[in-house]
């Protein structure tokens, strides 16, 4: 039997995902990062993306997350979200939208703090659309 490591997955929404792994991969802002049993301590800042649960059984399970906390013990990783959604309920043409309207108004420099929400939300959407865009090819080679 291989070791595995328990995943908690939460947000302000709620809990989104709780249970044991043999791998979990997660976007930390300095780069992904990859964490097994017995892992050293860390904490760190995530970014927008695709945090992966590799369950041991051939299932990986993905989450999108818009950024937040990552706090790594031997035994336990836990993914404090700003926002949590499993990949497969990610809305492909509102992230799109999204996209649109943080380009357009990113545009309008008007003001840095409307530019620098915009730049956000932008960076948010692209995010977004590469996890479905890797969700798909997951699922293409699947099937």
């Amino acid at each position: 039997m291989s070791m595995t490591i328990h995943v908690d997955i939460v947000s302000a929404e709620g809990e989104i995902h709780s249970g044991q792994a043999e791998m979990v991969f997660a976007p930390a802002v300095m780069g992904e990062l990859g964490i097994a049993p017995r892992h050293t301590p860390l904490v760190t800042t995530l970014k927008p993306g695709d945090v992966r649960v590799d369950e041991g059984d051939g299932e990986i399970k993905h989450y999108f997350i818009s950024g937040g906390m990552l706090e790594v013990q031997p035994h336990v990783v836990t993914v404090l979200a700003d926002t949590a959604v499993r990949a497969e309920d990610l809305d492909e043409a509102a992230a799109l939208e999204a996209k649109k309207r943080a380009e357009e108004a990113m545009k309008d420099k008007s003001a840095e703090f409307e530019y620098a929400k915009a730049a956000a939300e932008l960076a948010d959407a692209a995010a977004r659309l590469r996890s479905i865009e890797k969700l798909r090819k997951v699922a293409n080679k699947r099937g």
